[in-house]
């Protein structure tokens, strides 16, 4: 008799939960837009104007805030409890039932609502988003750590004094219990270089509370961890923000929408990388799980943040995910996502890694570095091993924050597609490693070895900068074979072609944009930005 009650009881409560809906609400318009982007030191940090600045990218309506007074009276209507906001999106994430979220259509501020639960929209609807706008070498014993960092050569960097330092990493991920107490951290909290965290699923400025996952105290371990002689990080003099969004328990879309939101805590603070071994494609209610097609990229709602996160100029390294040849998850999809596949010790794919499929725009993943069997301190202080893309993203974030700080000039794309170049099989990508495993230490030469085009004589010239229809190329008189290459800015090649002497290139039908300019000779190899007008 118990037993059957029970039954009926859980029966019951699901049905209450799944009753209750998951919905985007679209805000129809921002306060003082105008006002904020003339004066954008009262909306974002100086250090997030400053790497805006220097990278090229516009502060535009996207960086103003949700209105308050709209998210104050959604709180306020009927059965509605609003649990996250984008101000990316100009979208607040609220619950209830299907009846009370559609009588919010009735407010005058309500542009658009789009249900998690696609059913629930009408359709061909797609969501409206009106602010889319066209010294002294450092020496580590790595210990344990050794293997997984020198795989990728990030040793090399490590020993070029380029070890994270002035690099700002948002760690997004769903615990982060004793990093404020444990050993493996010490090193990290006597410097300051924990710069703060907050735990959005909670609404609680202590990230360190919620103890239901460790998971991102293990991933912080294999960027930030330092244990004297036993391990090392590969970025341990990087600094770091904590943010929780993932409730480790269940699986909510409300976990997308609260990626997004420290997503742009994020750029509002001058983060430049983030670091996110999260993944959503299967929810509790299945009416929320995404389908193989959802996963191009361009549909869910935080593979569409995370590309805006790129357009701000972070770079976003997210983990491939652990479903093998069941396919990535969101936001590993998104073009504008450095998405990391994983490796076994001897560079051998790990079988759980998440293969990219023809559903994606760009090559996924596009690296791995080891996951399988990568060492991890945790939270008890004690050093062992895990396996996952969980760690391989990491492992991966930290070691290009090391690659950024000694190439500070380069944008988030030009960095990624730097990697991409070097990694061990950039001319025969695959759906396990995409372009293989990086070798930063050739990433950082090559990097180096990049010079903008002066147009003085006996040097190449290319001109004009921005062009509309016609690219000329002047080549020097000792340059006899040219190979130019042109990618967009999303590494994607778009044109290739040689050339025997100084020549003009149709380029009317690229889209506008930036891209980036390789010119290869005998006697050097030259890239440069190029933009389409």
């Amino acid at each position: 008799m118990i037993s059957r009650l029970l039954i009926l009881f859980l029966f019951f409560f699901q049905l209450h939960i799944f009753a209750q809906e998951d919905a985007w609400i679209y805000l129809a318009d921002k306060e003082d837009v105008a006002a904020s982007i003339a004066n954008p030191i009262f909306i974002l940090t100086q250090k997030a104007i400053d790497r805006k600045l220097a990278h090229g990218v516009a502060i535009d309506a996207r960086d103003v805030p949700v209105n308050e007074t709209y998210i104050s009276q959604l709180k306020t209507q009927t059965g509605i409890t609003v649990l996250a906001k984008s101000k990316w999106f100009n979208a607040v994430h609220v619950r209830g039932s299907e009846t009370d979220i559609n009588n919010l259509s009735g407010l005058a501020y309500v542009d658009q609502i789009v249900f998690a639960d696609n059913n629930l929209n009408a359709r061909g609807v797609v969501p409206k988003n009106k602010f889319n706008l066209e010294a002294a070498k450092t020496t580590f014993n790595y210990g344990l750590a050794a293997n997984q960092i020198e795989m990728i050569q990030g040793d090399a960097l490590h020993l070029d004094n380029k070890s994270g330092k002035g690099i700002t990493i948002a760690v997004i991920d769903a615990g982060f219990p004793n990093v404020n107490t444990m050993g493996g951290f010490q090193r990290l909290r006597d410097s300051l270089r924990i710069l703060g965290g907050y735990d959005f699923y909670d609404r609680n400025p202590n990230v360190y509370a919620n103890t239901s996952s460790s998971h991102g105290t293990l991933v912080l371990s294999t960027m930030a961890g330092y244990i004297e002689n036993q391990y090392v990080g590969t970025a341990p003099d990087a600094s770091y923000y904590l943010f929780r969004t993932e409730n480790a328990p269940d699986e909510n879309p409300v976990e997308e929408s609260l990626w997004v939101e420290a997503a742009e805590r994020a750029d509002s603070l001058g983060v430049d990388i983030i670091n996110s071994s999260l993944g959503y494609k299967t929810y509790d209610n299945p009416n929320y799980t995404h389908t193989d097609a959802d996963l191009d990229g361009l549909t869910t709602y935080i593979s569409k943040g995370a590309n805006i996160a790129f357009e701000k100029g972070m770079l976003v390294v997210n983990s491939a995910g652990n479903a093998g040849a069941s396919g990535l998850n969101a936001p590993a999809d998104a073009a504008g996502v450095f998405t990391i596949g994983a490796v076994d010790s001897n560079g051998n794919y790990a079988s759980f890694s998440s293969q990219g499929s023809s559903f994606q725009p760009t090559q996924k993943p596009d690296v791995a570095t080891q996951g399988q069997a990568s060492y991890v301190i945790r939270s008890s202080n004690n050093i062992g091993t895990a396996n996952g893309t969980s760690f391989s993203a990491p492992i991966m974030a930290g070691a290009l924050a090391c690659l950024w700080q000694a190439l500070p000039d380069l944008t988030n794309a030009e960095i990624m597609q730097l990697v991409r170049e070097t990694a061990s099989q950039y001319h025969s990508p695959d759906y396990y490693l995409g372009y293989g495993i990086p070798n930063l230490a050739m990433a950082l030469n090559y990097g180096l070895s990049i010079q903008e085009v002066q147009p003085s004589p006996n040097q190449i010239k290319v001109f004009p900068n921005p062009v509309t229809n016609k690219m000329h190329i002047s080549l020097a008189a000792t340059d006899i074979q040219t190979q130019v290459v042109l990618y967009n800015i999303l590494g994607k090649k778009v044109l290739e072609t040689n050339l025997y002497q100084s020549a003009t290139i149709d380029v009317s039908d690229l889209a506008k944009g930036v891209y980036l300019l390789n010119i290869k000779t005998e006697n050097s190899t030259i890239t440069k930005k190029l933009i389409k007008k």
